[in-house]
């Protein structure tokens, strides 16, 4: 397993959540597994940044792909890994299927892949069902 994806249906249009995508400083309110994460040049392709997650080491952080309220990729990588961290957002009947995934490579990939493939696993329905509540709350607001 090289990938883990997780999805989830939310009630609120693909720019609200979106919208809540692009306050990276706040990215920790919805992501348990996010201590801090800054982006120099906000959410742009390119933006470099970092990112510290609850359990370990800050790591550096890159917008690589990026189109408004569609998706997102940031990439986290050092000579010896490579993680992107793939957000998608598909409006449905009703409202956003937003899908996270999350694919590992480069030299420590088996560790990683051993290591953090089931922690991500775990991590996601959760983190998804935060954002969920969120940006559910954030769309009762705008109505």
């Amino acid at each position: 397993m090289n990938i883990v994806e997780k999805q989830v249906v939310i009630a609120a249009a693909p720019e609200t959540i979106f919208r809540i995508y692009q306050d990276v400083d706040n990215w920790k309110a919805w992501d348990p597994d996010t201590k801090s994460s800054s982006l120099k040049e906000g959410l742009t392709l390119g933006s470099k940044g970092r990112l510290t997650p609850t359990k370990g080491n800050t790591v550096p952080m890159e917008v690589t792909a990026i189109e408004l309220n569609r998706h997102f990729t940031v990439s986290s990588k050092t000579f010896l890994y490579r993680m992107d961290f793939d957000h998608e957002l598909v409006a449905v009947e009703g409202g956003t299927r937003v899908v996270h995934r999350v694919t590992f490579a480069g030299l420590l990939k088996p560790l990683l892949i051993r290591m953090l493939a089931p922690l991500v696993d775990k991590g996601l329905p959760i983190t998804l069902q935060r954002l969920k509540a969120q940006a559910e709350g954030a769309q009762a607001e705008h109505i």
